[in-house]
């Protein structure tokens, strides 16, 4: 059977049961199904192998899903531009890269997330925004909710409570939005708000918002409710039968080729390696005894490795060869403070065996490592 447990689904009104060797087969016209997982990998996955293995002729689908705390990020974004990495690393949460465009968003399971797929004459992302509204309407008629001529969602006129993105195929297209029931608001801040100076980039930018959570105007709103509301809507406009079926994103038999997707999204390579051309020109201001050093970065970096490196210290502050070693091996290298590390530490041997070189050499690399 498709179904996993349904214990923490109860709120379901019902359930579709259908062996899986028919389940893409059983409803024409509309099909909504949802996620079981809470894994943004596995998740936006699911969005890719419907995108390019479904016939959206025959039948429109909606994707209800959700994860646990992640910061996704556009395709065409530079995730040192947009979001605090350190803290995402801190706090343990993920950062992906979605195939869509758009800006960046922080999910938790107080976020939920909806993905409607068309073919692309069918694409009205619009159509779906109005949908959206109308269910929430239908929920609680006193909500001030509307669609703006940016595809947002604003309640009371002027807070963010979804975000919209697409993706365009040759023939088939999907829109997927976010709506914020009852996210931490206060993580969401702290991890979109990026700490670099002196990066250029042309990645697209994000427009931030004011936002709020449907639970902060109405706390007896649930996700589950909304989603079910949403469900419900998309339902009835679509005249087929109120059901959503569960799915697991990790079932090659439901969807072969699944975990290939997932793993590439997973990657470095995509994750990073897909971030636009971008250049740093800071100063790390180094705290060095009693005094500030002034040391100016200039880098320039592409598929996230660093193309050139120019490093200016004071005269002296280093031996010549152990400074240049450390910018022969930074070029090239990935823009991140794991593989920095491995590579600073390794550069370690070739320091001399003394103390005043060796707290001078530690605190550069712990600064340059702090850069990325």
């Amino acid at each position: 059977m498709v179904l996993q447990s349904l214990k923490n689904c109860l709120w379901l009104p019902c359930i579709l049961r259908t062996p899986k060797a028919c389940f893409w087969s059983t409803a024409s016209g509309g099909l909504i199904i949802q996620s079981v997982s809470n894994d943004v990998y596995q998740n936006l996955a699911v969005e890719d192998w419907i995108h390019d293995h479904m016939d959206l002729e025959k039948q429109q689908i909606l994707f209800l899903w959700r994860n646990s705390p992640a910061v996704v990020i556009g395709r065409h974004q530079n995730p040192w531009q947009e979001c605090n990495l350190k803290l995402l690393r801190q706090k343990n949460i993920k950062l992906a890269r979605r195939r869509s465009g758009g800006g960046t968003v922080y999910h938790d399971l107080g976020n939920i997330n909806l993905t409607f797929f068309t073919t692309r004459k069918k694409y009205e992302r619009m159509e779906n925004l109005k949908l959206v509204v109308k269910a929430l309407k239908a929920l609680r008629p006193q909500l001030d909710v509307h669609v703006t001529d940016r595809y947002d969602i604003l309640l009371d006129r002027q807070y963010k409570i979804s975000g919209t993105a697409a993706k365009l195929g040759r023939t088939s297209a999907y829109h997927h939005c976010t709506l914020l029931c009852n996210a931490d608001k206060s993580v969401l801040s702290s991890v979109l708000k990026s700490p670099f100076k002196g990066l250029k980039s042309n990645a697209t930018p994000s427009v931030p918002a004011l936002v709020k959570n449907l639970f902060e105007e109405d706390p007896s709103l649930t996700s589950e409710m909304l989603l079910d509301a949403i469900a419900k809507e998309y339902a009835v406009q679509h005249q087929i039968d109120h059901h959503i079926t569960l799915i697991n994103p990790a079932d090659e038999t439901l969807l072969p080729g699944i975990s290939d997707k997932t793993k590439e999204l997973q990657t470095w390579e995509w994750v990073y390696g897909k971030t636009p051309k971008f250049s740093i020109s800071t100063c790390l201001n180094m705290v060095y005894k009693d005094s500030v050093l002034d040391v100016k970065v200039n880098m320039d970096v592409k598929h996230g490795r660093i193309e050139v490196c120019n490093i200016d210290l004071p005269e002296q502050w280093l031996p010549p060869g152990l400074y240049s070693e450390l910018v022969k091996s930074l070029t090239g290298s990935k823009f991140c403070p794991n593989e920095t590390t491995t590579l600073v530490t390794t550069l370690l041997r070739l320091c001399p065996q003394d103390d005043e070189l060796h707290s001078r050499w530690s605190l550069l690399c712990e600064n340059m490592i702090r850069l990325m």
